[in-house]
């Protein structure tokens, strides 16, 4: 697969979600085999205000490479500006979000609300492109609602306004999570272009991965799956090239990544705030392990890394002494 310069062979991506994948959580999945990363997706019309928060957002760090920086919005003008913006943040391509589903984007016609004027999302597309020189693609969904799928004829739209690869959450944009992906849409899409596809949706566990590679596309796109589960990019690559499954991570390992990135985001905006912000995370790495809630009880009242490492890495020997038991 090639996007611009970039060749990768059967890449495994982290999709760009909101809140989710701050360069902490990015670098966390990059070093558990990540092979292709995106920003959160950043507004438009923030990045040419220079708002501060916005282009914290597109920040991006060497270790990443390669990065895209996602933005979204629904005004011309803005999105080229922006990929002015985001060009100088040095990803190594621009990521176009033409699938957001939330009422505040989509029903603003941004997001997957370009779904429902084909003629504005091919006029978005052709306007970031004019702002950059950086290769541009696209990330969407199949179509507004059932009865409108248009995602052969957004494909075929946007390969021909220069778009190097497409991602397809195989949702709609009235499904928002609900009900099933649909990836026959995948094979189909690959058959009317010749960009690269990237597949997205319901991407549980490495056979999930292993299937949808089975439809043709070219990449595979890990969104929610990666939250609880990090190690989903690892455990991947291990099945389809072995066909068997790696052990899964010990109470040790959980522990030892889960610091890992409670240290990168400590790093990142400071130790209280850090330690407060990372508390959502807790639930993700400990999940199914015995006596989880109380210790998550407990971390939530520490406001300090030092005292969470210390419960965490006592935590590791009381698992290890019950199991030995």
């Amino acid at each position: 697969m090639q996007i611009g310069t970039i060749q990768l062979d059967k890449p495994l991506a982290l999709a760009p979600m909101e809140d989710v994948t701050d360069i902490p959580f990015r670098l966390v999945c990059k070093r558990l085999g990540a092979d292709l990363l995106y920003t959160e997706f950043t507004s438009s019309e923030a990045l040419i205000r220079d708002a501060r928060k916005a282009l914290a957002k597109i920040r991006i760090v060497e270790e990443e490479r390669p990065v895209a920086v996602q933005i979204f919005g629904g005004v011309e003008t803005s999105m080229e500006g922006a990929a002015q913006v985001a060009e100088r943040a040095n990803p190594d391509f621009i990521d176009i979000n033409c699938g957001c589903w939330v009422k505040k984007v989509a029903l603003r016609e941004s997001g997957a609300g370009l779904l429902r004027n084909l003629v504005k999302f091919e006029a978005i597309v052709k306007s970031v492109i004019a702002g950059t020189s950086l290769p541009v693609t696209v990330k969407t969904r199949l179509g507004w609602d059932e009865k409108s799928i248009v995602i052969l004829d957004v494909a075929r739209m946007v390969e021909q306004a220069g778009a190097k690869a497409l991602a397809i959450h195989c949702r709609t944009r009235d499904q928002g999570h609900r009900g099933n992906a649909d990836w026959t849409w995948l094979e189909k899409v690959k058959q009317v272009v010749s960009i690269p596809v990237i597949g997205n949706g319901d991407i549980q566990t490495p056979e999930d991965v292993k299937e949808m590679f089975e439809t043709g596309c070219d990449g595979v796109m890990i969104g929610r799956g990666a939250i609880q589960n990090p190690w989903i990019f690892q455990q991947a690559k291990h099945f389809m090239q072995h066909e068997e499954h790696m052990p899964e991570p010990t109470i040790a390992d959980r522990i030892d990544v889960c610091l890992e990135h409670l240290r990168l985001i400590v790093e990142a905006r400071g130790e209280q705030r850090g330690v407060v912000e990372f508390r959502k995370h807790y639930a993700g790495y400990l999940k199914g392990v015995r006596n989880a809630a109380k210790v998550r009880s407990e971390l939530m009242h520490f406001n300090e890394y030092a005292p969470v490492e210390a419960r965490l890495i006592a935590f590791i020997d009381e698992c290890m002494s019950e199991a030995a038991a």
